[in-house]
């Protein structure tokens, strides 16, 4: 077993670090919320006060961060990590940022002589939980080799894409088709419904149909459908709607990096931007459904 430092212990890195424990490994966790950290005590965590106290010992480093401003921060910043990380200590960065600043970290750890990846994750919060994620890894072959028992404890499936960065690139993809099929879905449904369909009915017949996908069956956004689905409670504990926001204009600046056109991933920011403006940047991305669902 590993002695790991977790460091971000939000949505999804909370569950992943339990399922870490769960393995039998020795987590030392930071989080800039006390109520994260004592959620990951009681599950058999050390908790520190700073990112640096929890690495001082740590043969394995993750980081699960909102955004490309937090991971270069935490990494590259006054105060960074990179110079107390011990020595051949692995780092893994599960959060989903731009793919030029996880290639700028990964190329500072490695000139510290660190080996490093991206490995951006699927799955949502339930998938976290059971520790079934999909990891979408970027970096060394080697490295992930090393970091490959340590991944399979919190998930069940491990894609290699390429270099460093790559993981990233294809997490935004993914990211990218979901956000445009989860807002198309409640979209459907909502269409359903304004012509008097039972959308638990419509959703069911759907999940079996052309049109399933993991909107109809995991994470469907009509509140009642599903009853472990974000929407049937409130539309918390998910993944958020400024998050899907955040990646999609993650993804259209990739997009602009190499010509390419999407014209669907576009429409789709600008639908979740506007849900973002109504006020429901905090809840999960698929109240996105509020846009089109009379009387919500």
């Amino acid at each position: 077993m590993s002695r790991i430092a977790f460091i971000g212990l939000g949505n999804m890195g909370g569950p992943m670090a339990a399922n870490l424990l769960k393995a039998g490994h020795t987590l030392h966790v930071f989080d800039l919320a006390a109520d994260a950290i004592a959620q990951a005590v009681s599950h058999g965590a050390t908790a520190t006060n700073t990112a640096i106290e929890a690495v001082q010992a740590a043969e394995v480093v993750i980081s699960m961060l909102p955004a490309s401003r937090h991971v270069e921060g935490l990494y590259l910043g006054e105060g960074g990590l990179l110079p107390h990380i011990p020595d051949g200590a692995l780092v893994i960065d599960c959060s989903t940022i731009a793919p030029a600043s996880a290639q700028k970290v990964a190329k500072a750890a490695n000139a510290r002589g660190l080996a490093m990846i991206d490995a951006p994750v699927s799955g949502g919060t339930a998938g976290a939980t059971a520790g079934t994620l999909t990891f979408i890894v970027g970096g060394d072959g080697d490295a992930l080799e090393r970091a490959r028992p340590v991944l399979a404890n919190m998930g069940k499936n491990i894609f290699h894409v390429g270099a460093s960065g790559a993981g990233q690139v294809a997490k935004l993809c993914n990211n990218m088709a979901l956000g445009v099929i989860m807002a198309v879905t409640g979209e459907a449904i909502a269409l359903g419904v304004a012509h008097g369909l039972d959308p638990g009915v419509l959703s069911q017949m759907m999940a079996v149909s052309t049109s399933r996908s993991w909107a109809t069956e995991v994470c469907n956004p009509w509140p009642g459908v599903l009853d472990n689905a974000p929407a049937s409670r409130g539309y918390t504990g998910g993944f958020g709607n400024d998050l899907m926001l955040k990646d999609l204009g993650l993804a259209a600046e990739a997009a602009m990096g190499v010509g390419a056109s999407i014209p669907l991933g576009e429409l789709a920011r600008n639908l979740y931007a506007m849900n973002s403006q109504a006020g429901n940047g905090g809840l999960d991305f698929s109240s996105v459904v509020k846009l089109v669902a009379k009387g919500s």
